[in-house]
C-alpha cells in the first residue's frame, strides 16, 4: 500500500541515552492473571489493511483483553494525524513510519518509537512488465511518477546516484497516491512510492507482471517502514501499558502467521470492502517482515545502528537538520529475552 504522506525491571536504570543502545525486553512474558482493565487508543497509519491483521487478529481472539487492555483502534482522516494526535495526548499510540517519526522530532516533536510492526522498507520502485524497467539504469529517459513526499524524492535522486544515472535524464511527475492508475495508463513509465507488498501482489493478481525493486537493495538504507509510536509522557508513566500491548500484538501476529486465511477475517470485518483474496496474500507476502529475522531478537524489534544509518542518510540529504537523538526509539517493552548491546553493533 502505498504511504499516506510516519519497563521493565531490566531497563529501569538506563540513562536517555542507553534506550538507542539497549534492546531490552523482559524475558517474562506472562501476566499473573487478568489486569485491570484499562482503555488504550491506537491510530492506525491510514484505513485498515492487511499491514495491521495482527492489531485485528489479537482484538478479535481477546489477546487484548486478556493482558487487560480494551484498545479502540481509529482510524485517521487525515494522514497526517496519527502522530499529531499522540503529541496532543489524544491517542495513546500510533501507527506510522520511521521518517515520519524522525521528520517529526527533528521539529521537537516528544515522540518515540517503541516498536516495529514492518521491519523492512515496503516502498519499492515499480514498473510494469512491458516497460522492461528491471534495474535502476533503465529508467535512462523516463517518466517516474511520484506521490509528492519529500524524502521519496530523495530515495529516487540516491538510487539513481548509485546507478550513474544523472538524476536529470529522468523526469518526474506527481501523481499523488495514483501510483497504479498513473502506470496502467501509460502517464508515466515507472513509480517510486508503491509497496512491494500491496501494490505489488495486486499488479501481479491482476497478470500485469510488474517489475519491482526494492529500496534498501539499490542504495537507500533499510528502516523500519512501519513502527507504533507514543509520547514520550506515555513511555514514563503508562510503559506498562505498551508492554501488554506488544505481548498481545505478537500473540496475534503469530496467529495470522500460524493460519493467515483465518487471521485476515477480523480485518475484513474492520473493513469488509476489502478483497479476501487480495488481503491474504498481501499478508502472505508481508509475513516474512513481521517478524524479526534474527530469532533471537523480541517481537517488535528495531535495529538502532540501523536507524542511526538511516538517520544519518537523512541528514545528509538535507531532510533533517541534526543526528537523529538516540531517545527516538526504545525496544524496553518489547516481549521476549534481554538483548545486549555487544549484539547491536554499536561503539
Amino acid at each position: 500500500m502505498t504511504r499516506r504522506s510516519p519497563a521493565a525491571l531490566l531497563c529501569l536504570l538506563l540513562l536517555p541515552v542507553a534506550l538507542l543502545l539497549s534492546a531490552c525486553g523482559s524475558k517474562e512474558d506472562d501476566i499473573a492473571g487478568t489486569p485491570q482493565t484499562q482503555k488504550l487508543t491506537l491510530m492506525l497509519d491510514y484505513f485498515p489493511n492487511a499491514d495491521h491483521a495482527g492489531i485485528y487478529a489479537a482484538q478479535a481472539s481477546g489477546a487484548f483483553a486478556k493482558v487487560g487492555l480494551d484498545v479502540d483502534i481509529q482510524t485517521p482522516s487525515d494522514p497526517s494525524a496519527p502522530l499529531k494526535l499522540v503529541e496532543a495526548g489524544r491517542a495513546d499510540l500510533a501507527i506510522s513510519y520511521e521518517p515520519e517519526l524522525l521528520l517529526a522530532r527533528d521539529k521537537g516533536a516528544k515522540l518515540v518509537a517503541v516498536g516495529a510492526i514492518v521491519n523492512k522498507p515496503l516502498t519499492s520502485l515499480m514498473a510494469l512488465g512491458k516497460e522492461k524497467i528491471t534495474r535502476v539504469e533503465d529508467l535512462r529517459g523516463k517518466t517516474v511518477g511520484t506521490a509528492g513526499i519529500p524524502y521519496q524524492a530523495a530515495y529516487l535522486k540516491t538510487i539513481l546516484e548509485e546507478a550513474g544515472v544523472p538524476p536529470e535524464d529522468v523526469k518526474t511527475v506527481d501523481v499523488g497516491f495514483n501510483l497504479v492508475p498513473a502506470m496502467i495508463s501509460g502517464k508515466v513509465d515507472a513509480t517510486l512510492g508503491a509497496f512491494w507488498n500491496y501494490e505489488g501482489t495486486q499488479l501481479q493478481r491482476e497478470k500485469k507482471d510488474p517489475d519491482i525493486i526494492r529500496m534498501e537493495t539499490v542504495g537507500v538504507p533499510t528502516y523500519d517502514e512501519l513502527v507504533v509510536v507514543a509520547s514520550e509522557e506515555t513511555t514514563k508513566d503508562r510503559g506498562a501499558l505498551v508492554r501488554r500491548f506488544f505481548q498481545a500484538l505478537r500473540q496475534g501476529t503469530e496467529q495470522v502467521r500460524a493460519d493467515p486465511a483465518a487471521g485476515v477475517t477480523p480485518l475484513l470485518k474492520a473493513n469488509p470492502d476489502l478483497d479476501r483474496g487480495l488481503q491474504e496474500a498481501v499478508v502472505r507476502k508481508t509475513l516474512p517482515v513481521f517478524f524479526p529475522a534474527d530469532d533471537e531478537d523480541p517481537f517488535g524489534f528495531m535495529d538502532p545502528s540501523q536507524w542511526r544509518a538511516y538517520g544519518r542518510w537523512m541528514l545528509d540529504r538535507g531532510l533533517i537538520t541534526k543526528e537523529i537523538d538516540p531517545t527516538s526509539l526504545t525496544n524496553e517493552f518489547l516481549p521476549g529475552a534481554p538483548i545486549g548491546n555487544e549484539r547491536e553493533g554499536l561503539d
